[in-house]
Formats: structure tokens, sequence, C-alpha cells
């Protein structure tokens, strides 16, 4: 599905007075560009939400789930076997590592599918038990504040220098979908803008808060958040 049918799909909901799926904070943002903020609510499961649904009357049916598991597990593993089991990011909020505990947000049509079919990650048999929707609802995240000086906001050039690898290593994480830019897969040429949520495979997840200074070189000061 590209990007301009989403924006359109989405917007047509709301004009026909429904709410969307689950939305990123690209097409937040896009979605927001074309719409006056008097036609619709933001939906946020806990306070400090990434992804968020938009609605005009009824709030939309999301759940919790808490996925249980004996061994550690990593965002990206969580990610990936989404990803592998065919559920479109749309259905889905943020996924929070708390304490070693892992949630989900997910919409209502896709819990009967997510409960026979999400029992393993990796190779970690999990569980998943529904939980209150308000558990978490007071929740912020914390973060890691990384400051770095790069030639450009280019995601190949901030990412090697973030993680001290070459231009080239960082081509071919891409290459190999090691890296994902607000849930998808990006381009070598893409631009970081203004909160986009970044993850490496094996490093993290990161979230680009953008040109803080400028050097003397014309170079650029930028923020990034590690998510802890």
């Amino acid at each position: 599905m590209n990007e301009l049918y989403k924006i359109d799909k989405n917007i047509e909901k709301i004009i026909n007075g429904n709410s969307t799926y689950f939305l990123d904070s690209k097409l937040q943002i896009l979605i927001k560009s074309k719409l006056k903020k008097s036609e619709y609510k933001i939906y946020l499961p806990y306070k400090d939400s990434e992804k968020v649904i938009y609605y005009v009357k009824d709030k939309p049916n999301v759940l919790l789930y808490e996925i249980k598991s004996k061994n550690k597990l990593l965002h990206q593993e969580i990610m990936g076997t989404l990803f592998s089991l065919g559920i479109d990011p749309s259905m889905y909020g943020d996924i929070l590592i708390i304490d070693n505990h892992y949630y989900i947000y997910i919409l209502d049509i896709i819990e009967n599918y997510l409960i026979i079919h999400l029992d393993k990650i990796k190779n970690n048999t999990v569980e998943l038990i529904k939980r209150d929707i308000n558990l978490l609802k007071d929740y912020e995240r914390k973060y890691e504040s990384i400051e770095i000086i790069v030639s450009s906001n280019r995601i190949d050039t901030i990412i090697s220098k973030l993680i001290n690898t070459s231009r080239e290593n960082i081509s071919k994480k891409i290459k190999d979908k090691e890296i994902l830019v607000n849930y998808n897969y990006p381009k070598n040429s893409y631009f970081l803008k203004e909160n986009d949520i970044f993850s490496i495979r094996k490093y993290g997840k990161y979230k680009y808060i953008g040109v803080i200074n400028k050097t003397k070189k014309d170079n650029i000061v930028v923020r990034i958040d590690k998510y802890k």
C-alpha cells in the first residue's frame, strides 16, 4: 500500500465519520496538513504515544496485550515477527518494553488472529495476556539524548556516525532491511526529518529530534534521542 493511498484512505475515513487505523508520525503530519483541526480528534493509547488514531465521534476499539516471555526480547524481534505474520503496521500501535515487560497496543479486529498465530518470537515461546487498556495511560518514555556533528541529515551519514561505522556498512544494513524509518524500509538517500523514528537491528530504537546548531565549517549538530 503506497503512501498516497494510505493518506487518501485515512482522510476518507475521517470525512465519513470513522476512525483511522494507527498512524505513524509521518502519516500524522501528512494527514494533518490536509485537514482542519476541528474535523477530527486524536486518540492516544497512553500519554506519550507515538502511533495514534484520528477519530470523529466514537473512540476506536484498541486493546492492550502483554507479551510474556521467559527470555529477553528485542523491539526489532517483536516487529519482525509481526511483519512475518503479515500484520500491517497500521493494525498495531506502539510496542513498549518496560522493565523486561513487553506490551503492544492493537486494534480489536486483529485480536483473534494475533492470539492464534503469535506464539513464538525468534526462538522464544511467548504467551499473550490481555491487560486493562488504562494500565499504561500515564507512562512516559525515557531517552538518552545524543548529539553528533555530521555534514548532512541523510540517513546513512547520520547512522554511520551514530554507531561508528562506514557509510558502506550502513548501505548494506539498509539493503539487508536491518534499518527501519517510521516503520518502513528507507533508501540510502532518505533525509531524516524532525521526529522521525528509526531503529537499527542490534543497536536499538531512536528518535531524530533535529538540527540544534551549526559549526564554523558548515557542518550541523543534530540531536538524537535513544530509547532506553
